[in-house]
């Protein structure tokens, strides 16, 4: 009663329009700590302020000393869109549906051209160089998967040195490496203000944050967790060598199975097949590449490469390629993932509609410290690239005490990126 009272409250306060700013604040806040200590009163919360709460991507998490993958809910500024699913129940629509136009606006300058040669795909919105940072948002509030970074403004990252353009034109997203910190450290998350419902979203990148305590990710996400939709691109933790793509969704959304042959990939499915967030404890549906330099310092040894996630009638897939064997259309700019061969990972549209279950989708980077996935993990050992555990490793008995008191230890807990490209059908 009492959090009927307060809910209630809250939403007669929304008739003053002069408190608009406020109130987002407020229920922004209120949210988070919702997520935290109850899913049940969260859920209120959505039903109660759906179409003013923009509750933003989430972050996943897969903890694998029991091979579990999982995810946990986080918050991202997006704009509302309609509710994909009433009572529980997901609407049904063809899954051969035409492909709908990106919904955003280009607020980094105008796009390229459309690409010449055989390619299907139209660049619409690029990230690159000394302009790679215009166009994101900083987010600056608490991270949602109780990691132990606190993300920091534009300005702040600047005058920080968190934030950079090298030489050779990539953008760098850094951890703050003070030797001892009392809280958290600092750190990026930014997130596209440009928005997108299908497309082909190409990141080239040549050093991903990596070692003991970090979780990095480049994802992207739909403005209303889960309804529309997290698909999870690159998403590791600690000393990870294999990637781990993953989607969570609104019930409904399935693998037809959980065979590699079957789904026509080269990674293998690591949680369930269901990838509804709130059927699986939040874990969704993960698949880990194959390629054991797919991921962290195995990933930067090789200089990097390209990750590229190609969302169209067919369904969801995931793309890696090395440095050395990026295909010559990405290079060019003219993709053509026809040519690609087999994807990483794969969420056909068979079982799986990605226009019901992903919608409005804006791209984000970030790297949290600890959390709930690295810290959960901090001890456990079976996973590529962690053979030992953290703990271990560290001789430090929890990851937060580790990242508190070892700033030193995350010279390498760095994103470095050519670009983000992102394209739709021409």
């Amino acid at each position: 009663m009492r959090v009927t009272t307060i809910l209630l409250s809250l939403v007669l306060f929304l008739a003053d329009s002069q408190a608009k700013p406020f109130v987002h604040r407020a229920t922004d806040h209120f949210h988070t700590v919702a997520l935290k200590h109850s899913a049940g009163l969260a859920r209120d919360i959505r039903t109660a302020f759906k179409g003013m709460l923009a509750e933003p991507p989430r972050k996943r998490v897969v903890v694998n000393g029991s091979s579990k993958p999982y995810c946990v809910s986080s918050k991202a500024a997006g704009s509302t869109i309609p509710t994909a699913q009433q009572n529980g129940t997901a609407h049904t629509s063809s899954a051969s549906s035409s492909v709908p136009k990106a919904t955003g606006t280009s607020t980094h300058g105008a796009p390229a051209p459309t690409a010449t040669g055989s390619s299907n795909w139209k660049l619409a919105q690029s990230y690159s160089g000394n302009s790679f940072f215009n166009g994101w948002d900083f987010f600056t509030a608490a991270d949602p998967t109780n990691g132990i970074v606190q993300f920091v403004d534009q300005n702040t990252a600047q005058s920080s040195n968190l934030t950079s353009i090298t030489n050779d034109g990539n953008a760098i997203m850094r951890i703050d490496t003070t030797p001892q910190v009392s809280g958290n450290r600092a750190g990026i998350r930014i997130t596209t203000q440009y928005t997108f419902n299908g497309g082909l979203v190409i990141m080239d990148s040549v050093h991903m944050p990596t070692g003991c305590g970090t979780w990095p990710a480049f994802w992207t996400n739909g403005p209303t967790w889960p309804v529309t939709g997290e698909i999870d691109i690159v998403e590791g933790v600690n000393n990870y060598t294999n990637n781990q793509a993953t989607v969570h969704t609104n019930p409904g959304c399935n693998l037809p199975s959980s065979s590699a042959s079957s789904l026509g990939i080269s990674g293998s499915v690591v949680g369930g097949t269901n990838c509804a967030a709130v059927q699986t404890g939040n874990q969704g549906c993960g698949v880990r590449a194959s390629q054991s330099n797919s991921f962290g310092a195995a990933f930067n040894s090789i200089g990097g490469g390209v990750y590229a996630m190609q969302w169209d009638n067919s369904g969801i897939s995931v793309y890696f390629f090395p440095r050395s064997s990026i295909p010559s259309d990405i290079t060019a700019g003219a993709p053509n993932p026809d040519n690609w061969g087999q994807p990483s990972a794969s969420w056909p549209a068979s079982s799986c509609n990605p226009f019901e279950f992903f919608q409005n989708h804006s791209a984000i980077f970030d790297t949290t410290l600890c959390g709930d996935w690295a810290s959960g993990v901090w001890a456990s050992t079976g996973v590529p690239g962690q053979d030992q555990s953290c703990a271990q490793r560290t001789g430090v008995a929890t990851c937060e005490d580790f990242v508190r008191n070892n700033g030193g230890s995350f010279t390498e807990a760095y994103w470095e990126v050519k670009s983000v490209n992102i394209y739709q059908p021409a």
